[in-house]
């Protein structure tokens, strides 16, 4: 192989591309669009005996009989002549139903082989694949691999080699014999209406043909066992509680389990905090930068750290073991109908769940969404659930005002305020795809994967390098800066007063309007690079301190005596669960989206159900 050289993989969604791919390519990974397109594709470098080859994952699908977005571009890219080698990944544990997109690429390049994996679950529900059969049906390499185990990598990375460097050149059996590559690409794609069924359905026929001589399957039991538990899990009752108790354990870990250790890394914050006023005072800082640095940056990032850290390196690993154990895909399913009805697809469902442990997470996650409508609606609407940033405002005053002597009462409030957030999610959906997002919704073709054991040590390392530190490392990039914001406003005083006394007095009409006051207002104004400082910063604008430093007891207090009711309380936590999205989010958005619009559609739309929301509970109340 010499360099330059470019591979692509190809298969259906769930069939282990991503395993592969990321076990050749392993950190030499980047990602970017093909020209004219938004799909964005997956890239890396992998090396073999000295030299080096591109490998690019193209997006998942299960046909190039299609004219979706994602499909053009597998089929463009294949039959374009970009990648001197194309691997069709088929599933060994249902070969026939892989094997219609691998007869598809056949048809498009014949610079390809056939890489059969998952071999390890196959042997395990007693699934016998005749390799050299099946590459005789095909007319072109077929190379057995296990990547979760790196199994037959060594094999497949040789052939590889060999259809680069020109040393084979397979002869792949094709259903159209007569058309070019383009022009099968061409037919593949444009194909619609009665002939896009019938060509579909000659390759389905082909690949029955094919799976029937060379698939020997003794996992009656096994199907048996699997087909079971998939009717409990997507039943419409046993489903729902199930995916009920799943999450309600997932919140209950998160949040009980990083209480404690944001309570360690908050005391050792400090402890650090004491040392840094030390030496400020030998060195001979001037106050106002040991203020600026130390009150202002370093407390506010500790805060987000200490806050936002124990809670993302919880959820983030359980949501990937249940990633991992095949059953997301089936929440999806579960949902699909409830969303598809709100003008979406079941795939928001699985976002809007990554959006509990962390909105920007959840914007980020909507790229496994096909439909560039239904993505924007995922995406704008990801932060009506409540994240780990604002649990502990919801927490904090749900115990304080409505707990009493009775945990249940605060947790059954807190209980409430998911389940309407839920609810507006699914409101905001349809209100989008009836209005500026008016469309019809896509279909969704959902393959539910194998349940596999799941492996803590992958689950562990993925959840931490591609989801934790990301979501982390941005928050406390925005948080410093904020940090920095907020003690100069303390400490800048005009005419006696500082400039936050100044704000809370043009602000507090409005935050009386609303159930709340000024100073609660201009709090989450002040807390837009992260939710989780709302209770801090409000307590620093009360106490006219310019210290984040307070904790659980003296924000209490301040609250109390500031006059804080349980209306109040009640229009805060309201407020804290519909309004605009932390910066981080929001950038998130804009990214994502590749738009502004959408960044601003995102923060206008919670903003305006949360002051409708506290315009009406303080009219009421």
């Amino acid at each position: 192989m010499s360099a330059g050289k470019t591979a692509a993989l190809a298969g259906n969604p769930n069939v282990g591309k991503s395993t592969i791919f990321n076990a050749l390519t392993r950190l030499h990974q980047h990602t970017g669009n093909w020209p004219g397109k938004t799909v964005e594709l997956a890239a890396g470098t992998c090396r073999y005996k000295g030299e080096d080859v591109t490998l690019v994952d193209l997006p998942g699908t299960y046909s190039l009989v299609s004219k979706s977005q994602e499909e053009a571009v597998a089929a463009d890219f294949i039959s374009g002549g970009e990648a001197g080698c194309v691997i069709a990944v088929v599933d060994a544990t249902n070969l026939e139903r892989s094997l219609i997109l691998a007869l598809q690429v056949l048809e498009l390049t014949d610079r390809v082989f056939v890489c059969v994996n998952l071999m390890d679950e196959a042997q395990k529900q007693h699934i016998t694949i005749d390799i050299p059969l099946l590459s005789h049906l095909l007319g072109v390499p077929v190379v057995p691999v296990a990547a979760g185990r790196g199994e037959g990598l060594e094999r497949f990375l040789e052939q590889l080699r060999r259809i680069l460097d020109g040393f084979e050149r397979p002869h792949p059996r094709r259903l159209l014999p007569h058309q070019t590559a383009q022009n099968a690409a061409s037919v593949l794609t444009g194909a619609s209406g009665r002939d896009g069924d019938r060509m579909a359905r000659l390759f389905v026929e082909r690949a029955e043909q094919i799976a029937a001589q060379a698939v020997t399957d003794q996992s009656a039991a096994a199907k048996k066992r699997t087909e079971k538990a998939d009717r409990f899990l997507t039943g419409p009752v046993t489903g729902f509680l199930t995916m009920g108790l799943l999450l309600f354990a997932v919140f209950w870990l998160t949040i009980v389990g990083a209480n404690y250790p944001s309570q360690w890394l908050q005391r050792g914050f400090d402890a650090l905090e004491a040392v840094l006023w030390r030496a400020a005072e030998l060195l001979h800082a001037p106050g106002w930068l040991s203020g600026a640095l130390i009150a202002g940056v370093y407390q506010t990032t500790a805060t987000v750290v200490s806050v936002m850290l124990p809670p993302v390196l919880i959820f983030f690993p359980l949501f990937t073991l249940l990633e991992d154990a095949g059953y997301l895909p089936r929440a999806a399913f579960l949902m699909d109908g409830w969303f598809e009805r709100c003008g979406s697809c079941g795939k928001q469902a699985l976002t809007m769940c990554m959006g509990f442990g962390c909105n920007a997470a959840g914007v980020s996650g909507c790229r496994i969404i096909d439909s560039t409508r239904e993505k924007r609606i995922a995406m704008v609407t990801n932060a009506l659930v409540p994240c780990n940033g604002r649990f502990p405002t919801l927490l904090t005053l749900s115990a304080l005002f409505f707990g009493g002597t009775s945990r249940a009462a605060a947790a059954f409030l807190l209980t409430l305020c998911v389940l309407l957030g839920v609810f507006a999610t699914m409101a905001s959906s349809f209100a989008l795809g009836k209005t500026v997002l008016r469309g019809t919704p896509s279909s969704f073709t959902l393959e539910l994967p194998p349940f596999r054991k799941p492996s803590l040590k992958k689950a562990l390392v993925r959840s931490l390098l591609d989801r934790s530190l990301l979501v982390l490392g941005r928050a406390a990039a925005v948080a410093a800066p904020a940090g920095l914001a907020i003690w100069a406003l303390a400490n800048v005083r005009i005419s006696g007063q500082s400039l936050l006394a100044h704000l809370t007095g043009l602000l507090e009409p409005v935050g009386r309007l609303l159930g709340m006051d000024g100073a609660i207002l201009l709090a989450f104004f002040l807390a837009f690079p992260a939710n989780e400082l709302l209770l801090p910063v409000c307590a620093m604008i009360l106490s006219s301190g310019a210290s984040l430093s307070a904790q659980t007891g003296p924000i209490a207090q301040l609250l109390i005596n500031a006059g804080w009711t349980e209306k109040t309380a009640l229009c805060v936590m309201v407020f804290t669960l519909f309004h605009w999205p932390c910066s981080t989010t929001v950038l998130t958005i804009r990214k994502e989206s590749g738009s502004a619009k959408w960044a601003l559609v995102s923060i206008v739309l919670p903003t305006a159900i949360g002051v409708i929301l506290c315009a009406v509970l303080n009219a009421l109340w």
